[in-house]
């Protein structure tokens, strides 16, 4: 059996492409990787386009070797990935969206992002003129006695991001959800195009609000990649320190918010609390709640005083004495365990073939994370745990998160207390021919994935993608059998993201 390497050489090489290869291949090899995904053996990473070309990142699960295949697409067509190996259908039809490239074979080629209110198809490919469509979106169909359909969204109560949910349901049970996204479209890949590299770190850290730290992070990495630029030692350890303080704040809130849609709304006070006092931290500390624009290509853009990572520990003392008597309330509370246990259940075989990232995949038995599997700096040489779990119910995603919250106060404090002396920044190389540099960064919700190519200075071509794209199609799957009354809480407990997704 071929292993990824061997596939390396049956390609053509991309100089320049770091820190994994890049090989053009032929649709022999191409369709011999879909296999190979569907089989189980690799696991797709990642699948974009370029007006002529498509771009697919697997790795190997035995060996964590990566790489990434590409096919030219002279005339705008290419063998289907999703036709073998369903994670990849939502890719393929953003790639159509965008690009115009048609994956022949496809079982599924609807519109996903355009929402046929752009004016124009293909906006990054050959455009094409296009008219405001009144045509209905061809939803699947459900048929059976007493079957009755519920819409919500794409508008929902509270300050949330839009997106349709439409069910099937048989009285309470649901039978069918399927999803409705693209509504945060905002264009990054097509702003992304010529900008240069400041800009582009910006708009990295607007693709998902609340992982403004980890998609910057990201596209930062792959610049440094592509670009070969070595990063001091201290602004390697605060990019660390930015990414777990982000991290604590969102599982915090997390836990509260999933404890309020089971209607124990002392668990959400509690846990704002302690966001809160993260954020007010992280304010201190590097002038911003959120950390945005914090990390950039070739360190960080603001070093943190004696005053700062005083603020960051006494939170975390704070947090370390709250924080397990809410973990014992919620463990304890046998109203709440009643919602929570055997809810929205994502099986362990559906876990494995879409590999989805972060406390979902965590907690239905996928043992993954990127600071570990993939070791990079400082996280190769600092002490943590993944925890993983296989009841794969909301109960087993909420205790992931409560590990995590326990780890990241745990890296917080190591990183306090080894941060080392030096330069926060170096500035990144000019190179007037393209390089091309990938990344990958644990974020609070899983991996995120940046590719990107540059000339000249600029980003001549930036794929960012988010982990709520092996995600979003699970919580369709988890959702079924369950009564419509729990799809708030299993929809709370996956947190997919709404912004990341659409790009």
């Amino acid at each position: 059996m071929p292993s990824l390497i061997d596939l390396t050489l049956e390609g053509r090489k991309v100089e320049h492409h770091r820190p994994w290869p890049r090989v053009v291949v032929d649709a022999n090899v191409w369709q011999f990787a879909a296999g190979e995904l569907a089989h189980g053996r690799w696991t797709l990473l990642g699948l974009w386009g370029e007006p002529d070309a498509v771009h697919m990142a697997i790795m190997d699960k035995d060996t964590a070797e990566a790489v990434i295949v590409s096919l030219d697409c002279p005339d705008r067509r290419y063998p289907s990935v999703g036709l073998h190996h369903p994670p990849a259908l939502r890719l393929e039809r953003a790639i159509h969206d965008l690009f115009g490239l048609s994956a022949e074979g496809s079982p599924d080629t609807r519109r996903w992002l355009d929402h046929v209110r752009w004016g124009i198809r293909f906006p990054l490919g050959d455009r094409i003129d296009a008219l405001p469509s009144t045509v209905p979106y061809p939803f699947l169909k459900a048929e059976g006695d007493g079957l009755h359909q519920i819409a919500v969204g794409p508008v929902h109560a509270g300050i949330i991001e839009p997106g349709h949910f439409r069910f099937t349901a048989s009285g309470e049970t649901v039978v069918r959800l399927e999803q409705r996204l693209g509504y945060v479209h905002k264009g990054i890949e097509g702003l992304m195009a010529g900008a240069s590299l400041e800009s582009a770190a910006k708009l990295a850290g607007r693709v998902s609000g609340d992982s403004t730290v980890a998609y910057a992070y990201a596209f930062s990495r792959a610049t440094e990649a592509a670009l070969e630029l070595v990063v001091p030692d201290r602004a390697v350890c605060l990019r660390a320190l930015l990414a777990e303080l982000e991290r604590l704040a969102n599982h915090l809130g997390d836990i509260g918010a999933i404890c309020n849609d089971a209607s124990f709304a002392l668990m959400l006070a509690h846990c704002a609390v302690l966001r809160e006092s993260v954020l007010r931290a992280a304010n201190t500390a590097f002038g911003h709640r959120l950390m945005r624009d914090i990390i950039v290509p070739g360190g960080v853009t603001r070093d943190i005083s004696h005053e700062g990572a005083e603020a960051i520990q006494v939170a975390l003392d704070n947090i370390r004495l709250r924080f397990p008597p809410l973990v014992e309330l919620y463990d304890n509370t046998a109203s709440l365990q009643d919602r929570t246990v055997d809810t929205g259940v994502l099986r362990l075989p559906l876990a494995r073939q879409y590999a989805p990232g972060g406390y979902i995949g965590r907690a239905s038995g996928r043992d993954f994370d990127a600071r570990r599997t993939l070791g990079y700096a400082p996280y190769d040489s600092l002490r943590f745990e993944v925890p993983v779990l296989n009841e794969g119910d909301v109960n087993a995603r909420v205790w992931i998160r409560v590990r995590e919250v326990e780890q990241s106060l745990s890296l917080i404090g190591q990183i306090l207390g080894r941060l080392p002396e030096g330069p926060i920044g170096t500035h990144a190389a000019h190179r007037r021919e393209p390089r091309e540099g990938i990344a990958f960064v644990e974020g609070f919700r899983g991996d995120i994935l940046v590719w990107l190519r540059l000339r000249d200075g600029q980003v001549e071509r930036c794929h960012l993608r988010d982990p709520s794209w092996f995600q979003w199609p699970l919580l369709e799957a988890v959702i079924e059998n369950n009564i419509v009354a729990d799809f708030p809480l299993c929809n709370k407990s996956f947190n997919c993201s709404y912004s990341g997704h659409d790009l």
